[in-house]
């Protein structure tokens, strides 16, 4: 169509360029397409134009010449000059995308080119240089599709360059070379750095990028520690070994290579495995671990071969997995993978029993896990469960079902589910190999099986399994172990449900009895939610059979229960009504039974047969419960006071709309009855709410109301009275006229509301023995808030049942048009007018389902409900007008959640219009260009805006708003208006997390929610000129010659953003967005007149310069800062200055440059610099705080080149100006000052840190050989560490001591290089001060780190020392530490006494010193009292570490030395701490088993032994240690009786009934004992199966006889009292007392078990007496 074809090249580029010329243009082309030749094309025809013109044009062949390359070369630069304009979601996406396409384009080109186009296409050239400038630019984009993009120019740009320079090495380039080490040289949490280097890799080859940097591997796995970069590294690896693999095959004929690809890629990962801490490990597992196996599965037998070698002596501990949790964790992931049968191993002897089991109970809990996949996951789902496999599982089940960790549980019911499909589905091979014996050869290794005997054994397996199930629902038992429990037992229910056509091996409900079913209801009265969910969900699996099972009269109770708990005033009691409706309404009689006691007029329906039970059940409890909640919202009327106390009404309409769910709303057949019920619905809400919200729509709504009332009636007016004085009075004209409140008692009660309905509220609010009902503040918000939840809520179900096909006449729907939007405008009603969070938010619940309903409506009228409800919000926000009633205060309350729910609902694949309409009025609000009228829109549009970049759902759609966002809230701090400013700070919090992502961690200064200066201004270049202008203007303030004190507001907003930025080493010279013209600005904000904002721009300043460009910045820093000589010295400069310096310092001696000649030569420089302005460090520098900042560079420097092996002879000069600073300094010469001076302890901290500093450098040199000609060079600085402990200042004894105990701490561990033993000197002939110090020391740190360094010394030294040092024998000094523990109010130096005291008392008794009885008995009584619950977490760990030393010596010992009740009650501290709420306390006490399991270990031999073990285990391994220890001791006559008082509980059950007396009045929230972990009956089963074991060989004298019949006196005592307190209790009392039921149910059970062990003791006992007389 237009000739000849290399002119069609030139027509495309000037059409591109703008350069057409209307001269020769094509006729046909002018007519088509005309509109292009005369208008100015926009960016988007400009991006699609090139798209056509890639796709259409023929590049391959070069046919079009070099028209077409010069078109080509144009194509990229305006695609390059639009990638900074279109920042659109979806125009961002298509330029990636087509920028991709034009790579390929390139790389078909150059097939056959011009030696022109591969010049032009290098990858020096400036078009690729751009194209690299992009792809850094946008590596790390959010959106996927860019990413992906990105990835893919990047590689095609690598294979354009390397067909330019076909021929030449590859290896030599120097463009490879550059980009391989720009790659390296950026940080490891830049995402793009990974598939950047495995495109290198694939291009270059790994053993070519190994050379460079051996150590990448490991740098790489030390990045899996987060979760964010894992699977990014792990591809990486990933394409580095299988590259290095392929390299490696290729290159070599034998396999010689295997061991050096080991070293690289295995060993590391072993190391982590053992070593490493839980998310690293948990995520190299995840995602590096099966990658490996799969490229080599031969690796496997060797990393089994390392892992098992030291598995015994490496057992991990409670934070790492140690040998034994690696070799569990390579082994599942083997076996889920196919690489490994589990068979083979075990009978190869490769892996035993007992290491699994051992692994099973592991104080990790990822390493129990790892043992229970190992079982559970197999690579072919019908593999047969073995016999050691399920016994196994049992094992497991029964010491981990009470998990603490949510993930775990998870994970663990998971995996056992896997379990149940995989005997499942085996089952149904078995079934079919059964029926086709004939045709056993077909399966293989048939001949091994017993299909009826392995199917029997699957039976009895599962039944067990249930058995030890529904056991652990026991009274008391914890939430976790229901969760974990009632999980696995709805996987049972539904993995084993019956399908027609298949023989189920097991079926749940044959293991469902009267008592299991009633275990499951009461579950309902858990505290938890999520177990009722359970239990319920399970309950409806089973619900024939559980019916079957429960007679009518124990309906009746339950449906009785459930009314009860629908009216309760405690809030959790209507969710549990709830579940226990929903549960009955599946009854087919429950009309016959139940209902019709409650309905005087029996409105009996219709029998119609296709009706389900469930429809006509629910629609009759509905009916009931509106007829209650109706008549109770006509009581309310009249007395709000008395709904509160006796019945909220928010429990019936809970009932109400959690009915409702769970009917299918779309298949009703009783529509007449529904249409009158939904109707009636909508009514009730709206009188309730007219009812209560007057309170949530107050300005206070927690305000008070009078609790010490006298009569009812003073309590309503007074009601009365604050509801009148807490009338909204934030709204619009608030700020715009002053109010003049009327004082609070002069209120006329004739302008209260009418008094008729209250005056007989006093007889109507009396309870049944004429004491007045106290209504508190908090009942009367409860019952008004969560009635607004409810209604939202109920309005947000029922809009649901409006057909999709509702237009605005009468419908068939069961809800109509009309009452849709009445519950519309009641919805923004409350949105805009309720103050009390609680009901906006979850009146925005309901609003959101209403508007989710509308959005997929086919009406249009409906359909733009939202956009009309929309423009009508924002008009009013705009138009503040002083009638409005919208909120102001509470962050507009509930306005933004009105807005976000209107935009949420905005179809996602629209164009977003209503977003793009809405973010325009609101950016135009908050940024007003007339400040004066606009205060209150201002402060709406800022708090909405902060809404809306929270809200995760707009997600791309509100990037393009973020750069005006940002402006608005740095300009709107500005704003003298205390609002706008709170406001906009707001807003600046969100934007900032929704720019740099969500902080994972503590550290303000993390690298992670950072970007490059690149990325950031490209993403939003609008802000780059702002702030680079607002900086200015902050700088230039500042920097006002006066010294007045001028303060800029948006300085801390504009050097926090600019903090997150950092410099990468991918800038090059193409950026025009360089970070290098802040550098100046960011200095000058260092001479601010706030501390803060000076230490701010110290850190801002690191991430605008370059590390090989610190020297350089740091030199002219130090070079600005002035002599002493000069006229005019600033110390707020110079602060800011040498705060600037040291950050700068910190991060350049922190960087991972390696120790090349450059950083020594900088760091010489920079040392010889620091000497030239030493005299801000001496006393002609008056300011102490300057001083101190140049102190602590100087201890920065000191540390540093104290670690230099041979410190060079131009550093002498350094150390002799510390010792001069030192020795002038106010320590040597006496402090003159009073401590009030400014920064006078600042500066004694900086200068005692240099006195450590100095310290231990000389006396690392002294030790040296005396042939180092610096040793003695270098003197010793003129004070000491004994002169130093006896400063008058505190904070210089704390940082002395801490100085010396950290150097104990390395002597002791070992950690301590032969240059550093040094340290030994400074530590000698301590001793004397540091007891003396003690008993003088005042204050209480010094005083705890005196004692800490005491107790990590050795005694051998300490106590010879106290008889000259303190007048004080040993004995004396125990006593001493005693009565510290016992007066202290510290917990930190109480713990580190008694740590000190127990290591004295053992210390003492194994060198045969005698200590008294006395002071033994303080000792022990100190500890048991450390035990208690109420303790804080510091001092019981203390416990269990004492409890930990002592183990060896007093606890197993074969001696009795403390005699046996002291012992005893050791070992019951132990069982206490076993027992604690605190996971990290359990662990700490399991540490004393793992200490008698491995003396025992040691004793007897080969026998295995558990030695590392979580806290169930240990419980249960301590009563069998203790158990054999009494045989030992020969004392079980003795302890027999000790033990039974240990199972029946210490009187807990009189303390009980007492205490519950006087708690009768409860607290509205107060749940009773939310029991998390601990579980009593667990402790009494353990500790019974131990006692039976022991009882079978015990022989009891007749004065033990006596002993046992008061013991068994006193069980029956309680016995009879327990049966007396349940006959007490109310029908259902699982509901409705549910803490005192279950704590009689718990004391029930350990009186039957204590009468047990009693009956067996005597019968057994006159059996041997009967034998004696024969």
């Amino acid at each position: 169509m237009y000739g000849p074809p290399e002119e069609l090249p030139s027509l495309v580029s000037d059409l591109l360029l703008g350069s057409m010329k209307h001269t020769g243009i094509p006729a046909w082309f002018v007519s088509n397409c005309g509109i292009l030749c005369t208008e100015e094309l926009s960016d988007s025809v400009l991006l699609f134009l090139c798209h056509g013109a890639l796709a259409m044009l023929e590049w391959k062949k070069g046919s079009m010449g070099e028209n077409g390359e010069k078109l080509l070369l144009d194509i990229a630069s305006v695609l390059l000059s639009l990638s900074s304009e279109l920042k659109e979601s979806s125009m961002a996406t298509s330029l990636s995308r087509i920028l991709a396409i034009w790579t390929n384009s390139a790389l078909d080109a150059l097939v056959s080119c011009s030696p022109n186009l591969k010049i032009s296409l290098n990858g020096n050239s400036d078009i690729i240089g751009k194209l690299l400038g992009y792809v850094y630019t946008h590596w790390e984009h959010p959106l996927d599709a860019v990413r992906h993009q990105t990835k893919l120019i990047f590689k095609n740009l690598l294979q354009i360059h390397r067909t330019t320079i076909t021929g030449s090495d590859e290896k030599s380039d120097l463009f490879f070379a550059g980009l391989t080490k720009s790659l390296l040289s950026l940080e490891w949490h830049v995402k793009g750095k990974y598939a950047s280097l495995g495109c290198l890799v694939e291009c270059l080859g790994t053993e070519n990028i190994l050379q460079l940097d051996r150590t990448i591997p490991v740098q790489i796995l030390d990045v899996m520690n987060d979760q964010s970069l894992a699977p990014y590294a792990s591809d990486l690896l990933e394409t580095m070994f299988v590259n290095h693999k392929v390299h490696f095959t290729s290159s070599f004929q034998e396999r010689t290579w295997i061991d050096q690809w080991h070293d690289t890629w295995v060993s590391p990962l072993l190391l982590i495995l053992c070593e490493g801490n839980h998310d690293q490990t948990t995520y190299v597992i995840d995602y590096y671990l099966p990658k490996l196996l799969k490229c080599s599965p031969d690796s496997l037998s060797y990393m089994i071969k390392i892992l098992q070698a030291s598995a015994d002596a490496n057992l991990g501990s409670r934070s790492t997995r140690g040998a034994l949790g690696a070799l569990m964790a390579c082994l599942r992931t083997a076996r889920a993978h196919g690489h490994l049968e589990l068979s083979n191993i075990m009978s190869s002897g490769l892996v035993s029993s007992e290491c699994v089991k051992q692994g099973l109970v592991h104080q990790h809990n990822q390493v129990c896990i790892d043992a229970l996949g190992l079982l559970c996951e197999t690579h072919r789902s019908t593999e047969i469960v073995s016999m050691e496999e399920m016994q196994l599982i049992q094992f497991s089940i029964t010491y981990n079902l009470n998990s603490q960790s949510p993930s775990v549980r998870q994970q663990m019911c998971s995996l056992l589910r896997k379990l149940f499909c995989r005997i499942q589905e085996s089952s149904q091979v078995l079934y079919k190999l059964e029926q086709n014996k004939t045709k056993q050869e077909l399966l293989e290794d048939s001949t091994k099986w017993d299909p009826v005997g392995i199917l029997q054994q699957y039976k009895v397996f599962m039944s067990s399994v249930c058995d030890r199930l529904f056991e652990a629902l026991f009274p008391g038992s914890s939430h976790a172990t229901r969760f974990s429990t009632l999980t696995i037992l709805g996987s049972i229910a539904e993995i084993f449900s019956v399908q027609k056509g298949q023989t189920q091996v097991f079926q749940l409900t044959q293991e469902i009895n009267s008592t299991r079913v009633q275990t499951l209801i009461q579950c309902f009265a858990s505290t938890f939610e999520e177990v009722k969910v359970l239990a319920f969900e399970l309950l409806i699996k089973l619900r024939d059979v559980a019916f079957n099972l429960q007679d009518s009269e124990n309906l009746e109770l339950l449906f009785q229960a459930a009314m009860d708990l629908s009216t309760s005033t405690k809030p959790y009691d209507c969710v549990t009504a709830s579940y226990l409706l929903n549960f009955l309404v599946h009854h087919e009689e429950l009309q016959r039974i139940c209902l019709g006691k409650w309905v005087e007029h029996n409105f009996q329906i219709d029998e119609d047969q296709s009706t389900s039970t469930v429809e006509k059940n629910t629609l009759a409890v509905i009916k009931l419960l509106l007829a209650n909640v109706e008549e109770e919202i006509f009581q309310a009327k009249k007395s709000l006071l008395q709904a509160a106390a006796s019945f909220p009404m928010y429990g019936r309409v809970h009932c109400i709309t959690g009915a409702l769910q769970q009917l299918p709303l779309n298949n009703l057949t009783l529509i007449t009855e529904w249409k009158q019920m939904v109707a009636r619905l909508i009514l009730m809400s709206y009188k309730l709410s007219g009812v209560v919200s007057p309170v949530v729509q107050s300005s206070s709504p927690e305000g008070l109301i009078p609790m010490e009332s006298d009569s009812g009636v003073e309590t309503a007016d007074r009601l009365q009275m604050i509801l009148h004085e807490i009338q909204p009075k934030d709204t619009n004209d608030y700020f715009i006229q002053a109010k003049i409140l009327k004082e609070y008692c002069k209120v006329e009660p004739e302008k209260l509301v009418d008094h008729k309905p209250t005056e007989n509220i006093c007889t109507e609010i009396r309870g049944k023995e004429r004491q007045t009902c106290d209504v508190t503040a908090q009942m009367v918000l409860v019952c008004c808030w969560r009635s607004m939840k409810e209604i939202s809520l109920l309005l947000g179900t029922l809009c649901k049942l409006l057909p999709s096909q509702a237009a605005s006449e009468s419908s068939d729907g069961l809800i109509t048009v009309e009452q849709v939007n009445n519950i519309g405008d009641y919805f923004k009603h409350h949105l805009l007018q309720s103050r009390h969070r609680g009901a906006f938010e979850l009146a925005y619940a309901g609003f959101v389902q209403l508007t989710e309903t509308l959005s997929r409506c086919n009406s249009e009228s409906l359909r733009r409900m939202p956009e009309q409800w929309l423009c009508h919000v924002l008009g009013e926000i705009k138009s503040c007008d002083p009638s409005s009633k919208l909120c102001t205060t509470r962050r507009s309350a509930g306005i933004p959640f009105y807005i976000q729910a209107l935009l949420a609902s905005e179809p996602k694949k629209g164009k977003a219009d209503l977003l793009k309409m809405t973010m325009k009025e609101l950016i135009s609000l908050a940024a007003p260009l007339n400040e004066s009228s606009s205060i209150i829109p201002q402060v709406h549009a800022l708090n909405i805006l902060r809404a809306l970049f929270r809200d995760t759902r707009l997600g791309e759609n509100i990037m393009p708003y973020v750069a005006d966002g940002v402006q608005a809230a740095i300009l709107g701090f500005m704003s003298p208006v205390w609002a706008v400013r709170n406001s906009s700070t707001l807003l600046f919090s969100a934007l900032i997390t929704r720019i740099f992502g969500v902080k994972r961690g503590k550290d303000e200064n993390s690298k992670k929610n950072r970007m490059t200066g690149r990325e950031f201004f490209s993403r939003f270049p609008s802000l780059y000129p702002f702030l680079l202008k607002e900086l200015e203007i902050v700088a230039n303030a500042l920097d006002s010659e006066t010294e007045e004190l001028k303060l800029h507001p948006s300085l801390f907003l504009l050097l926090l953003i600019l903090g997150k930025l950092y410099p990468s080493p991918m800038d090059g010279t193409y950026s025009a967005l360089s970070m290098a013209p802040f550098v100046p600005f960011i200095i000058r904000c260092g001479h601010s007149p706030v501390y803060r904002s000076r230490d701010m721009s110290g850190r801002a300043l690191v991430p605008f310069v370059m590390v090989n460009e610190v020297p350089q910045t740091v030199l002219s820093l130090l070079k600005g800062l002035p002599d002493c000589t000069s006229p005019c010295i600033r110390q707020n400069a110079i602060h800011g200055t040498l705060l600037q310096v040291f950050h700068l310092l910190q991060s350049y001696l922190e960087s991972k440059q390696h120790i090349n000649s450059d950083f020594q030569e900088g760091l010489s420089d920079i040392v010889t610099c620091v000497g030239t302005k030493l005299w801000l460090a001496k006393r002609p520098n008056p300011c102490l705080v300057t001083r101190a900042a140049y102190i602590d560079v100087l201890v920065m420097l000191s540390t540093r080149l104290g670690k230099f092996q041979r410190p060079g002879t131009q550093l002498f000069g350094f150390w002799e100006e510390m010792n001069t600073i030192i020795s002038g300094s106010e320590l040597m010469t006496g402090i003159l000052y009073s401590s009030a001076v400014p920064g006078l302890t600042q500066y004694l901290q900086s200068i005692t840190k240099l006195v450590i500093s100095v310290l231990s450098v000389t006396a690392g040199l002294g030790i040296q050989s005396s042939s180092s000609p610096f040793a003695e060079k270098i003197a010793k600085p003129s004070l000491s560490v004994v002169s130093l402990l006896h400063c008058e200042f505190h904070e210089v004894r704390l940082l002395v001591l801490e100085a010396v105990l950290l150097w104990l701490k390395q002597i002791n561990s070992k950690q301590i290089t032969e240059k550093e033993r040094g340290v030994l000197c400074l530590l000698a002939d301590l001793e004397d001060t540091l007891l003396t110090i003690a008993l003088k020391e005042k204050n209480l740190q010094c005083f705890c780190k005196v004692l800490e360094i005491l107790y990590n010394m050795d005694l051998r030294s300490v106590l010879p020392k106290t008889e000259c040092s303190i007048k004080m024998d040993p004995n004396e000094l125990l006593s001493w530490s005693l009565n510290v523990v016992d007066i202290s109010n510290s917990t930190e130096i109480r713990s580190i006494a008694l740590k000190f005291a127990s290591k004295l008392v053992v210390h003492l008794l194994q060198n045969h010193q005698q200590i008294s009885e006395e002071v033994l008995k303080k000792w022990v009584q100190l500890i048991v009292c450390s035990c208690g619950d109420e303790q804080q977490t510091e001092m019981l760990l203390s416990a269990a570490e004492v409890l930990k030393s002592i183990t060896s010596f007093f606890l197993i010992n074969e001696k009795l030395i403390l005699g046996l009740s002291d012992t005893l009650a050791m070992w019951k501290c132990v069982v206490l701490l076993l027992q604690n709420e605190d996971l990290v306390v359990r662990d700490a006490a399991a540490e004393v088993i793992q200490m008698a399991q491995s003396q025992r270990k040691n004793s007897k031999g080969t026998e295995f032994a558990f030695r590392i073990v979580n806290a169930p285990m240990a419980l249960d391994l301590a009563f069998g240690i203790l158990c054999e220890l009494l045989q030992l001791w020969g004392e079980i006559r003795a302890g027999i009786p000790i033990l039974l008082e240990w199972l029946l509980g210490d009187n807990e059950l009189k303390r009980d009934v007492e205490t519950s007396a006087l708690e009768e009045d409860d607290y509205l929230f107060d749940k009773g004992e939310v029991n998390f972990w601990a579980e009593k009956l667990t402790n009494v089963k353990q500790l019974s199966k131990h006692l039976l074991q022991l009882i079978s060989m015990t022989h009891l004298t007749s004065a033990d006889q006596v002993e046992l019949h008061q013991l068994s006196r006193t069980v029956l005592e309680q016995a009879q009292l327990v049966a007396h307190l349940l006959k007490m209790l109310p029908p259902t009392p699982e509901f409705s007392k549910t803490v005192e039921f279950t704590r009689l149910a718990i004391q029930n059970e350990r009186i039957s078990i204590c009468l047990k062990i009693l009956h067996l003791l005597k019968s057994d006992d006159i059996c041997k007496n009967k034998n004696l007389e024969k």
